[in-house]
């Protein structure tokens, strides 16, 4: 089917976003739970725990471009995407509840299960983000995807990173409490899987054109596309800026905030709620500015209300989530344009090359996400043992020091906020819009 330049239907705009619940639970839980998971309930010093996070999703570098390789040259009834949402979606539920599931307490059992599950996840998530720039070329329509998008995303972060704590929690904390909350995680991926597949169904699939031969040139030919390289480097290092604010969240609740029980449950819902108010105002904002000046805009905004959350100690804990709040305003903003912004590469790149191969820009794209995401965490971990934190084996947090709660406050709100202002440095000379990627399209067009 030939790329449509129509909008999409409000079934097939649904059911892609229900894939946020997969990518939203994925990218989120980890983040959240698995290193306090380490040091409060395994016992595992901090620098150790960090670089069992890491590890793993250092793995996806390498495999991500090979999963969007082996989807661009997938040939189904189905289409080339559909078949890997199915397959590797259901089987990233069974491996995450194992994560947690703790037979043996040992960090290696959980980096090698981890590891398993991020191998899975590249095949559900490589051709998943694939799938918008096959879906429509037109310019505003992918804009309008995302927005659903990014609202279920919201919402399952929301569901994943809130209501996991308090499952954790509600069956013990420990270990019988993650095993709880791993297989409650499963449940919320097997949902975005289904939805994902069977809403879907009947998508438009995009026009099958040629596909580079080695791996090797299509990742030569990524590099060759500038819009697209600035515009990754950019989501990578705002990626481990935005993961090491998550990686602090409990340890934030707990040393900073005093409120083990439910200040990491509060954060994440001021965190998540208003960013669902604003997405139809960060639709407008994008046909106003233009998607570049948007991301830049909500960029900062998620910078400076980071920086302003050092200053908790003074405030009082309503304003610490109240400035939370304009945190995932800033958030919203940047996945919608940042998402947007990406399938108009890919289409660029298929009007100047006229090969087929979205999976590999994808596969990339993910490859550094999540590899961004990972390296949060491990940002946090270094500053944690800098900072002197001391671990536990008692499923609940020890004694820290002045010392290390101040290394918890900074690892939260102003290391985050100098990593994700620091990224746009890399837009500076962004120069893809929707007259230069029209004019390139137009050109193909008339060649072919």
């Amino acid at each position: 089917m030939n790329h449509p330049s129509q909008s999409l239907p409000g079934r097939v705009r649904a059911g892609y976003a229900l894939g946020s619940l997969v990518t939203g639970a994925f990218g989120t839980v980890p983040g959240l739970l698995l290193l306090p998971y380490l040091t409060d309930t395994l016992g595992v010093a901090a620098g150790v725990a960090g670089l069992l996070v890491l590890a793993p999703k250092a793995w996806d570098v390498l495999i991500n471009p090979v999963a969007g390789r082996i989807s661009d040259r997938t040939r189904t009834r189905w289409g080339a995407r559909r078949p890997y949402l199915l397959g590797a979606g259901l089987l990233v539920a069974v491996l995450f509840a194992g994560i947690f599931a703790a037979p043996v307490r040992s960090g290696v059992y959980v980096a090698l299960t981890f590891l398993a599950t991020a191998t899975a996840y590249a095949f559900y998530q490589v051709p998943y983000v694939a799938m918008p720039a096959e879906m429509t070329d037109d310019y505003t329509e992918r804009t309008r995807l995302m927005t659903w998008r990014v609202a279920l995303l919201a919402v399952a972060i929301l569901a994943s990173g809130a209501l996991a704590p308090m499952v954790t929690k509600q069956f013990g904390d420990g270990i019988p409490g993650h095993r709880a909350m791993g297989v409650f995680v499963a449940a919320l991926i097997v949902v975005g899987t289904l939805g994902s597949f069977l809403g879907t169904r009947g998508a438009p699939t995009g026009q099958v054109l040629q596909s580079e031969a080695s791996l090797g040139r299509q990742l030569r030919t990524a590099r060759q596309n500038g819009a697209f390289t600035r515009l990754l480097i950019c989501f990578i290092i705002q990626a481990a800026g935005i993961a090491t604010m998550l990686a602090g969240v409990s340890y934030f609740a707990t040393q900073v905030l005093q409120d083990p029980d439910t200040g990491a449950t509060v954060l994440f819902a001021c965190f998540v709620g208003p960013a669902l108010l604003v997405m139809p105002l960060w639709s407008r904002v994008g046909e106003r500015l233009g998607k570049l000046r948007s991301y830049v805009l909500s960029s900062l905004i998620f910078a400076g209300a980071a920086a302003l959350i050092a200053l908790a100690p003074a405030l009082p804990a309503v304003a610490v989530y109240m400035i939370t709040g304009l945190v995932g305003c800033g958030y919203a903003g940047q996945q919608v344009f940042g998402l947007a912004m990406l399938p108009d590469c890919i289409a660029f790149d298929a009007a100047r090359t006229g090969r087929r191969q979205a999976g590999v820009f994808t596969g990339l794209w993910t490859a550094g996400e999540t590899f961004g995401l990972a390296l949060g965490p491990g940002i946090f971990a270094v500053i944690l043992a800098a900072f002197g934190y001391v671990s536990s084996d008692s499923g609940t947090a020890a004694a820290q020091t002045d010392t290390a709660r101040l290394g918890v406050l900074l690892g939260f709100t102003v290391v985050p906020a100098v990593i994700v202002a620091s990224a746009l440095f890399t837009l500076r000379r962004y120069d893809l819009d929707e007259e230069r990627l029209t004019q390139e399209v137009e050109a193909r067009e008339r060649t072919a």
